[in-house]
């Protein structure tokens, strides 16, 4: 078997020669420029080569850089030729490390999400990182650094297929990359237009409005002196969010969805239908004006990593209008459980019920929330539990019933005196915190009870950890879920947005 071609017979097969060289490049060129600074910078200065000033300390150095030059290029051949990985028994398995060896596996029917990432470097030379997350894993998240492009892709596709349950690992052929169908492309200039109204935004203005009126009033302009740091912390999360936005692309295939984004450093992420275990979706102030939201869920294992890193996994959809947060709600949750999703969405992204059935905070406490008691509300349907909250900072968070870990009743001493009581839902981690907020205390011992009777239910019924098994035919994502056309017939007949 060559090294372009998928593991698929349960051999071990090494990465791509070129790996360790893409992942230390930069020890690597500290080294030169630390035993080449001399001869760098006697030719800025003119005063010739080190050829032409030869003596005992420049052999000595000489030596000394290629030693250490020796030992660094040995140590990349060696971590290459001890990196071994293997596709066989329903797992993956990483094998690394030369004088401490470490292997990590990862059974393929608990994949969460597989990504494929490349950065600048990888991107030049046509490689590939290959990783995935699996349930329960933390930060031992399995990765393949790194592979060719289209090694990663073929690689992936097999390990999405067994971890589907449309390939048991018996094939002999390669699995075939899933078909897919773009949905969703955020244009930049809306992408550059929702860091404008960001909420980023709005404290730099209101940060600088006070600190010139500070300045006025006291004649002086250290005030102004203490934005410069957060201005510069700030330009760095607008240039993150931006090169991380850039091109964000997603599309719907029979493995999962598919999103892709990035300007230097690319991603291309893969999400099973099924495994998102909540999602939020936000309208910050300044977007009401031109109605875009951004939507963030939680996947098991990402919200273990760095939270910077995390933060930009876990966006489901940057900024959007209102038809394409129906369009990715569909693609989360194929059955709504509801008769009339477009209502019933509606009314919890845009705020007040109109019929929808949400059940919000009773009048005698509207003084714990005298702006939000009426936005604050659930709803559950057959299939998730619905939480809405916020006036101003607006937010809705669907949990699947299946995805509810545990519940808990939380009522203080202010909230006892009015009668009412948070309700909150535990998940994985991730920037998704389903709760409740002052619900009637009635209301939410209801709903506590009710709630986990339903998450019983709801997970006695998904029979396999494949996800592919666990939906009937007419839910297979293929081209696309056909159980809530009824919101996309009403959500495509509002205005087209031209970014």
């Amino acid at each position: 078997m060559t090294q372009e071609q998928t593991v698929v017979d349960g051999d071990w097969h090494r990465v791509h020669p070129a790996s360790p060289f893409v992942r230390g490049w930069v020890a690597l060129a500290a080294i030169i420029y630390f035993f080449g600074r001399d001869t760098f910078e006697r030719t800025l200065q003119g005063r010739g080569t080190i050829g032409d000033n030869f003596n005992e300390r420049t052999l000595w150095l000489l030596a000394g850089g290629g030693v250490v030059l020796l030992l660094a290029l040995g140590s990349f051949v060696l971590s290459w030729y001890f990196t071994r990985y293997q596709l066989a028994e329903g797992y993956v398995r990483v094998n690394t490390g030369f004088l401490f060896k470490q292997q990590r596996q990862a059974r393929l029917d608990r994949v969460q999400a597989i990504d494929i990432v490349q950065p600048l470097l990888a991107r030049i030379f046509g490689l590939a990182e290959l990783k995935f997350e699996v349930a329960d894993a933390g930060h031992s998240a399995v990765r393949l650094s790194y592979l060719r492009l289209a090694q990663a892709k073929q690689l992936r596709a097999t390990i999405l297929g067994r971890a589907a349950g449309i390939a048991d690992g018996s094939e002999t052929v390669e699995v075939p990359e899933a078909p897919e169908q773009v949905v969703l492309y955020v244009p930049p200039g809306r992408l550059v237009g929702s860091l404008i109204l960001s909420e980023q935004s709005l404290f730099i203005v209101l940060s600088a409005i006070a600190s010139v009126l500070m300045s006025v009033l006291t004649e002086s302009r250290a005030f102004i002196l203490y934005l410069i740091p957060a201005i510069l912390g700030l330009g760095t999360a607008y240039w993150r969010s931006f090169n991380t936005g850039y091109n964000f692309t997603a599309a719907i295939s029979p493995d999962g969805i598919r999103l892709r984004y990035g300007l230097l450093d690319t991603r291309a992420q893969t999400v099973p239908p099924g495994r998102i275990q909540a999602l939020k979706v936000t309208q910050p102030p300044l977007w009401r004006i031109l109605g875009w939201y951004r939507i963030h869920v939680n996947v098991a294992g990402y919200g273990e990593h760095h939270r910077s890193e995390g933060e930009h996994r876990t966006m489901l959809l940057p900024v959007g209008r209102k038809p394409e947060v129906m369009m990715m709600l569909s693609l989360v949750l194929p059955d709504p459980g509801t008769a009339d999703p477009e209502r019933v969405f509606t009314a919890g992204l845009t705020g007040l019920d109109s019929g929808a059935g949400f059940v919000t905070t009773p009048k005698r406490a509207w003084i714990l929330s005298p702006l939000g008691w009426r936005r604050n509300g659930f709803l559950s349907t057959d299939t998730a539990l619905l939480l809405r909250s916020g006036r101003l900072w607006r937010k809705l968070v669907m949990v699947p019933h299946q995805r509810t870990q545990s519940i808990a009743l939380h009522q203080g001493p202010l909230a006892r005196l009015f009668g009412v009581a948070d309700l909150v839902l535990h998940t994985t981690p991730g920037p998704v915190a389903p709760r409740l907020i002052q619900a009637a205390t009635e209301e939410a011992v209801s709903l506590f009870d009710q709630q986990g009777a339903r998450a019983r239910k709801a997970r006695k019924l998904q029979s396999s950890e494949q996800w592919l098994a666990q939906l009937p035919p007419a839910a297979m994502p293929v081209p696309a879920p056909p159980a809530m056309h009824a919101i996309r017939r009403a959500s495509t007949q509002e205005e087209p947005d031209h970014g």
